[in-house]
């Protein structure tokens, strides 16, 4: 499989990532191991992970998973900002960092964190608290590049900005939630990072199962699938005629060049220049051939896809 720098001397990671969310919440171990050893045979070697994925689980069953295995992949987790009903104080934020890495090692039974995300930023801490903290665990070697999440473009540009002063490790990349049928971060997040030297992971590119094909106008949810287990709430911004639409028009256009939905939607994300890794989950080994699409698209080609969904 392909593989791309994320950003600015950040790790090499394979163009698909394998999502760990499921990991501890819908799978059990033996049923993450062999989604894991799944995504190693097809070449995937970019895993995310988060510490609240599974309250742990994921971590745990990951790093379990990939047993002697783990020098040949990059672990991406994530921390969690400090819980909403505790008071800012100085250094809080700091302390819940380093913790947060220190039991992240230990579950994944590793010594580095090859990739370290701030899952979501905090409302009250100053950037430079963040940075600083995260700069000590690269210098102490327990984590090897750092990456935002679910930031906005300001945030973008204040973070390189203190990194560029302070002459801290920088972010290398940034997570977001991206896809054909979720297109919003194209207008400032996108250019921000592209700006700061970043790479852009996108998560959700297959709009909660809408870009598979499994929904289909007027049926009812599939009972083991995504929008079913959430609820119409959860469902009532993606399930809409305007969004079917799209689909549709992207299900003719994959037909016609002998391809299925899924593997535009990814596909169409590796063909945007600012995306290194495109993470998609997946509960079962036979999900992983559906997300490991091998369509290049051209830049014309590209193009016209995104001309569909307008």
């Amino acid at each position: 499989m392909e593989q791309r720098v994320l950003g600015d001397g950040g790790p090499k990671l394979s163009v698909v990532g394998l999502g760990c969310n499921n990991f501890g919440s819908r799978i059990d171990a033996a049923a993450s191991a062999a989604v894991v050893h799944a995504a190693l045979d097809a070449g995937i070697t970019h895993f995310d992970t988060a510490e609240m994925y599974g309250n742990g689980k994921s971590e745990e069953f990951l790093g379990a998973a990939l047993g002697s295995r783990r020098d040949e992949v990059v672990i991406a987790t994530k921390f969690l900002p400090r819980p909403k009903d505790q008071p800012y104080t100085p250094g809080v934020l700091a302390d819940r960092i380093r913790e947060a890495a220190e039991a992240s090692l230990r579950r994944l039974g590793t010594d580095r964190i090859d990739l370290y995300y701030q899952h979501y930023p905090d409302a009250e801490a100053p950037t430079e608290e963040a940075l600083e903290a995260l700069d000590e665990l690269v210098r102490a070697g327990k984590v090897l590049h750092i990456a935002s999440s679910n930031v906005s473009a300001e945030q973008i540009e204040r973070s390189a900005v203190v990194s560029g002063e302070k002459g801290w490790a920088r972010f290398t990349g940034t997570q977001i939630e991206w896809s054909l049928l979720s297109r919003a971060v194209e207008e400032s997040i996108v250019p921000a990072a592209t700006a700061a030297g970043m790479g852009v992971v996108p998560y959700f590119p297959l709009a909660s199962g809408m870009l598979t094909g499994k929904y289909r106008r007027g049926e009812e949810f599939p009972s083991d699938s995504r929008l079913a287990r959430f609820g119409e709430r959860f469902a009532a911004g993606l399930v809409t005629d305007e969004n079917f639409d799209k689909v549709e028009a992207y299900e003719a256009f994959a037909a016609e060049n002998g391809h299925t939905v899924t593997e535009l939607a990814i596909g169409w994300l590796l063909a945007q220049p600012s995306v290194t890794s495109v993470i998609a989950g997946a509960t079962k080994p036979e999900h992983i051939a559906a997300n490991t699409t091998s369509w290049t698209l051209s830049p014309a080609e590209a193009a016209t896809v995104a001309g569909l969904g307008s």
